[in-house]
């Protein structure tokens, strides 16, 4: 397609160029004289495209613009002007189009160069602007040439005694090398015998397959079905409209580019009713070859009324959701995670610098209250957290060796546990002056914030306000693990409810039993 404006000493020219999206794609500015020099621009930006520069893919030198390759981007409209040593000066507009790669499309329609004659050879397109290209194959219609009729010969394939069914797309494959890189090229072009005509598989321009179009009820409705049959006018040729396989229209024909053959059929509904969103409607296209299809269906317009109301549903559900999601872990998170450590069994961190996992702080006051305090310290909790879940306790007077001094001991044994146990009873009440190991531990906890209390009260201390007032901050942050077993009998299962939110507070067990 090219045209020209003839303005005093100004030439205007333009013409179109279509490229495959990857491919190289080199462009000759159409002057042939050297003493010419081309400048080359883009259209919109009016800025000159430089020469090829380390890492530039798209770059121009004298006549020639390079993309190496091309990009779905580089569509648009290029400049090349030529200015001439008589003032004379010639526009060239190139328009370029750069169409997808389809893997299910070998060479799409639109980059084809005009016909060839009937006389039996075909020339490769723009092969001429690669230098050291290499041809690798020709196709027709997609298909691998070959064949004793078919002559290979530079950038030429020439056919013996070409007939009717010779007529088609014939498609040159090849290479070419710049600066050691390899990109490939393909250019077709419709070669035309001197039959009478020729048939083509038939080809559904549009509608395409399994197209949605969007209606609304009562409107009127025109579905256009176009189809290339074939070259020259065809004995066979039908195009028409199935509603539900059955026949609505035929149609009428006319002659395209290149002399191909297509014929086109409209469908016209005055009415758009909800049945006919339920009903098939095909396009069929028939020649003397063979006979496609493509079907089509029609679905509402969303409306904005709907769109709301689907919107404002999902919200209320997605907020409902998440409402009882939280509900529901605030109710079980102790259940969750003690089941997620024992499904996923994650380890705990072995270079943290502790040594014990949590160590026992109890009133060690000789009193009647106090007997079984000592035997939950020294018998129940080792019995489940020891020996059940695999956590290592250090208590005081049994991991303790007699000759340490004392003071040192419990603050280094602190400084190496990741939690402190804390047993409340009444005693703790009346007890006005705290042990060492409760004065290292309130010192971790509130003012180094390094180690985290667990704090078990083993007996209704009732109101707190009599405690110290570092353990009242630390209830008040946490709150306390009641202990409700009786004084005697055997410890409780690690499954209890007690024993549970022990486990939720202890850090990760060295082994999954538990």
């Amino acid at each position: 397609l090219m045209g020209f404006i003839h303005l005093a000493s100004f030439l205007f020219y333009s013409f179109a160029v279509d490229a495959m999206e990857g491919d190289a794609l080199v462009i000759k500015c159409p002057p042939w004289s050297s003493y010419v020099r081309i400048t080359w621009y883009h259209t919109k930006t009016n800025k000159i495209i430089p020469a090829e520069e380390e890492g530039s893919r798209i770059f121009s030198f004298k006549r020639f613009l390079w993309f190496l390759p091309t990009s779905r981007e580089d569509s648009g409209n290029y400049t090349c002007v030529a200015h001439y040593s008589n003032n004379v000066t010639k526009e060239f507009h190139i328009s370029v189009q750069v169409h997808p790669d389809k893997q299910a499309i070998c060479f799409p329609s639109q980059i084809r160069y005009p016909n060839d004659t009937g006389k039996g050879r075909i020339v490769c397109p723009t092969f001429d602007n690669y230098k050291n290209a290499t041809i690798v194959q020709w196709y027709k219609d997609c298909k691998p040439l070959q064949g004793e009729r078919y002559l290979e010969k530079d950038k030429y394939i020439f056919i013996s005694n070409p007939r009717k069914e010779d007529d088609g797309y014939y498609t040159c494959q090849f290479t070419y090398t710049h600066n050691g890189n390899v990109f490939n090229v393909s250019a077709t072009r419709i070669f035309i015998s001197n039959v009478k005509y020729s048939a083509l598989p038939p080809q559904i321009l549009f509608p395409k397959e399994n197209d949605v179009i969007e209606v609304d009820i009562g409107a009127t409705l025109s579905l256009k079905c176009q189809a290339r049959l074939g070259i020259k006018k065809q004995p066979i040729d039908v195009v028409t409209w199935d509603m539900n396989n059955i026949p609505l229209l035929l149609s009428i024909s006319f002659e395209g580019h290149d002399q191909e053959y297509y014929r086109e059929t409209t469908l016209y509904i005055t009415e758009i009713k909800k049945e006919d969103l339920q009903a098939n409607f095909t396009c069929v296209a028939v020649n003397q070859m063979e006979y496609t299809k493509a079907t089509v269906t029609l679905q509402l317009k969303a409306q904005w009324g709907q769109l709301s109301v689907l919107m404002i549903t999902g919200f209320l559900v997605l907020l409902i959701i998440i409402s009882v999601s939280v509900v529901l872990y605030q109710s079980f998170r102790v259940d969750i995670v003690l089941l997620y450590r024992k499904i996923f069994q994650p380890y705990p961190v072995k270079d943290d610098g502790k040594i014990y996992d949590a160590y026992v702080i109890y009133p060690k006051r000789q009193t009647s209250e106090a007997n079984f305090v000592e035997y939950f310290v020294y018998q129940i909790l080792p019995e489940v957290l020891e020996n059940e879940c695999g956590y290592k306790l250090c208590i005081y007077g049994r991991d303790i060796c007699p000759g340490e001094d004392t003071a040192s001991a419990i603050e280094k044994r602190i400084q190496k546990s990741r939690r402190l146990i804390i047993i409340l009873t009444l005693q703790s009440i009346h007890c006005e002056d705290l042990a060492y190991d409760q004065h290292v531990a309130f010192y971790n906890a509130l003012i180094q914030n390094d180690t985290k209390v667990i704090l078990l009260e083993m007996e209704a201390i009732g109101s707190y306000e009599k405690l110290q007032e570092s353990l009242r901050y630390i209830i008040k942050q946490q709150g306390t693990i009641k202990w409700k077993e009786m004084p005697t009998g055997p410890p409780q299962s690690s499954n209890s409810k007690f024993w549970k939110h022990v486990r939720y507070h202890m850090p990760l067990p060295q082994k999954t039993s538990c």
